[in-house]
C-alpha cells in the first residue's frame, strides 16, 4: 500500500494510520478463510505508522515478555526491534532491485 498515493491522501492527511488500517482490513479480507483454523492478525506498517491490529498484537506480546522479565520497557523494546527488522528487510528488498555487475 502506498501511503502517499493520490487515492489515499484524503484519508492519510486527516487520520494518522489510515493507510495502515486500510491495508490491514484488506489483508484480513484476503485471508478470511484462514480464520476457520487459525488466528490471523495482519501486521501492517506504512510510512512509519502501525495498523491498529498490529499495535494491539505487539502490546499483548510485550505484556507477556514483561511478565517474564519484569522490565516494563519490554513492549517499547519489542516495537523498536520489529521496526528495525522491517526496515532491514525493506532495505534488503530494495537493494535487490539494483543490477549488480
Amino acid at each position: 500500500m502506498q501511503s502517499y498515493a493520490e487515492s489515499h491522501i484524503s484519508h492519510t492527511a486527516t487520520e494518522a494510520g489510515a493507510a495502515a488500517n486500510r491495508a490491514s482490513a484488506s489483508k484480513t479480507a484476503k485471508y478470511r478463510a484462514l480464520s476457520v483454523s487459525h488466528i490471523f492478525v495482519p501486521v501492517v506498517k506504512t510510512a512509519g505508522t502501525w495498523g491498529q491490529s498490529a499495535i494491539e498484537l505487539v502490546q499483548e506480546i510485550g505484556k507477556h515478555i514483561t511478565t517474564v522479565t519484569e522490565d516494563t520497557r519490554e513492549t517499547m523494546f519489542f516495537f523498536q526491534w520489529l521496526s528495525i527488522a522491517l526496515q532491514t528487510g525493506n532495505a534488503s528488498a530494495f537493494q535487490s532491485t539494483f543490477e549488480t555487475e
